[in-house]
């Protein structure tokens, strides 16, 4: 039943069930996925921040921020990460105000396994032609890929988190504009609870440290009482 598809894939599993998210996580595993389990929607938030997922399993009934809320923050968040929900509920207008929260899918359980996995795969596939009709974000001698989510520094690859990557991929889509913090910080942590009051100097300070790791120039500017801009010194 492996596909080639899933070799590289990371799934987030979200389902306060532990029978059914560790069989569930022991499945996918199986099929080669990389896994990872949460029991609530306040954890799972939390680390896809550090780890962009390429495919959500979200399961509606939640014991902290139900399903719904969860996919709405994420969405509001302009995350666009594949979300296949999983519920017990079956009416027609449980389904519709799941796919309206901004799930890609809707899977009510109990599921055979077989079709979670076909559904899995075709949410994948998809996610892969939409990213490989983006373009490549340039400024001076940085790229951002947001398909690959690729970073290059000239001749140089960088490795980012996803809070790195996402603020980032904001600098280059906005090049020589004043980022106000309130902007940063409801665009990059806009789905979070506590984003904390120096979590945006922080994570500037980790990016900077990156880009400029073999003495290259400064990119991102402080714009001192406002915030921050992309632009060359």
């Amino acid at each position: 039943m492996s596909n080639s598809t899933t070799s590289t894939s990371y799934v987030a599993i979200v389902d306060d069930d532990p029978a059914i998210r560790n069989s569930l996580g022991r499945a996918l595993r199986m099929e080669n996925y990389d896994v990872e389990l949460y029991e609530d929607g306040s954890s799972a938030l939390r680390a896809i921040q550090l780890r962009a997922p390429d495919a959500i399993i979200l399961d509606l009934q939640l014991p902290d921020v139900d399903g719904l809320e969860v996919c709405r923050r994420i969405r509001r968040a302009g995350d666009a990460t594949p979300i296949l929900m999983v519920t017990a509920r079956d009416a027609v207008d449980d389904r519709v105000e799941g796919l309206d929260a901004g799930a890609d899918d809707y899977l009510v359980k109990p599921y055979d396994l077989a079709e979670l996995l076909a559904r899995l795969r075709a949410l994948l596939r998809r996610r892969q032609v939409s990213e490989g009709d983006e373009s490549v974000l340039r400024f001076e001698d940085l790229t951002l890929n947001p398909g690959t989510r690729e970073v290059r520094r000239g001749d140089r690859d960088i490795q980012l988190t996803k809070i790195e990557f996402d603020l980032l991929e904001l600098f280059l889509q906005n090049p020589r504009q004043v980022l106000t913090r309130d902007q940063i910080l409801d665009l990059v942590w806009g789905y979070t609870f506590d984003s904390g009051t120096n979590s945006l100097a922080v994570y500037i300070g980790y990016l900077r440290r990156k880009l400029e790791e073999n003495g290259e120039a400064s990119l991102i500017q402080t714009v001192r009482g406002v915030g921050y801009a992309l632009r060359a010194q």
